[in-house]
């Protein structure tokens, strides 16, 4: 790896519900960072209305820039480079967040720097507060288990911007199957912190859902798993009992991160890993947060719950490693790149 030049990176991310922007230093040192929610505006409608999100994505960007900016106590001179989320997420919600940076490329005469959200989530794992000690640098070769609403899967990581996809989700992710199990405990909207929430007071080993191992591949499978939670559900029902709850979404969890965990392990063992890297906005859960860090067999990176949800902190870090190695876009360029990215 050549020595990388030092850069200020001014990153946007508006793939879904939050407007964020971040300032970040040589890709790890985070100058300053903000992320205007939207979860309470949402709430109502049991989940992410597309519309009214991109519309709030319009009202909250230039706030969000400024804020950003002026908590890294800089200006836009300070700015070596503009990144932003180009996909995946919602169209009407990428293309606000678009549209932003590439005004602020243009009109500073900035490169723009495009970056695929399942790989800023990745790249959360290198990102600290600057002026806080600084963690350990991940090691290649690291898996990386990618966890979110939209997706879940597994890439083998041997340097910066190269990946291999080893398997991904065939039908829901992790986060979906909470979201819809949370839907059917009659939990609140967001799922994953409900059904965690829930879980506390449970029993995991009360109900036996079923783990889809999915044998010779590292691909998961989770709407086995929601339907036999639905199936529990709909018996106490007909039997006119209360649902218990917890011991329900107790269970649940538990197979989910079985499923997660022990994927992950056997891969990093298969692939000679050196390390671990768990992220996107499951790895908030506790249940599988703890599952790795009681395990001495590798280091693992988990970033800190600030950095779990969407962020631009993360879009920043990536985007520094795309702008020192060479990786910048044109200003046409398209929302929804494939990944893993070559």
């Amino acid at each position: 790896m050549p020595i990388l030049p030092s850069a200020r990176i001014l990153a946007i991310e508006t793939s879904c519900d939050e407007t964020a922007c971040a300032i970040l230093e040589n890709g790890r040192a985070l100058l300053g960072s903000t992320v205007a929610s939207q979860m309470d505006i949402h709430a109502r409608y049991g989940g992410v209305f597309p519309e009214v999100a991109s519309r709030q994505h319009v009202l909250s960007i230039i706030p969000v820039v400024e804020e950003a900016l002026s908590k890294s106590h800089l200006t836009l001179n300070d700015i070596d480079a503009i990144a932003v989320t180009r996909g995946p997420g919602l169209a009407g919600s990428l293309v606000v967040g678009m549209n932003a940076a590439k005004g602020l490329a243009l009109g500073m005469s900035l490169p723009l720097i495009g970056v695929n959200h399942l790989e800023g989530h990745l790249y959360s794992a290198w990102v600290h507060n600057a002026g806080e000690s600084v963690p350990e640098e991940p090691q290649f070769p690291l898996m990386v288990l990618l966890v979110s609403g939209g997706h879940t899967e597994l890439d083998l990581m041997t340097d910066h911007l190269t990946y291999k996809r080893l398997g991904s989700t065939l039908d829901d992710a992790a986060g979906e199957a909470f979201d819809k199990v949370a839907r059917l405990l009659a939990l609140p909207y967001p799922g994953g912190p409900s059904v965690q929430r829930a879980a506390e007071d449970g029993d995991p080993m009360r109900f036996n859902f079923p783990r889809a191992w999915l044998e010779g591949t590292w691909d998961f499978s989770f709407s086995g798993i929601k339907t036999a939670v639905l199936r529990e559900t709909k018996a106490y029902e007909t039997k006119g009992r209360s649902l218990p709850v917890p011991d329900l979404a107790a269970s649940f969890q538990a197979a989910v991160v079985d499923v997660l965990f022990n994927k992950t392990m056997r891969a990093a063992r298969e692939f000679k890993a050196k390390e671990i890297i768990v992220a996107g906005g499951v790895s908030a859960n506790r249940a599988l947060r703890q599952a790795f860090q009681n395990q001495k067999e590798f280091k693992v990176h988990i970033p800190p719950l600030w950095l779990c949800t969407d962020n631009a902190a993360m879009i920043a870090a990536a985007g520094y490693y795309r702008f020192a190695l060479g990786h910048t876009s044109p200003l046409d360029m398209d929302v929804q790149p494939t990944w893993p990215l070559r």
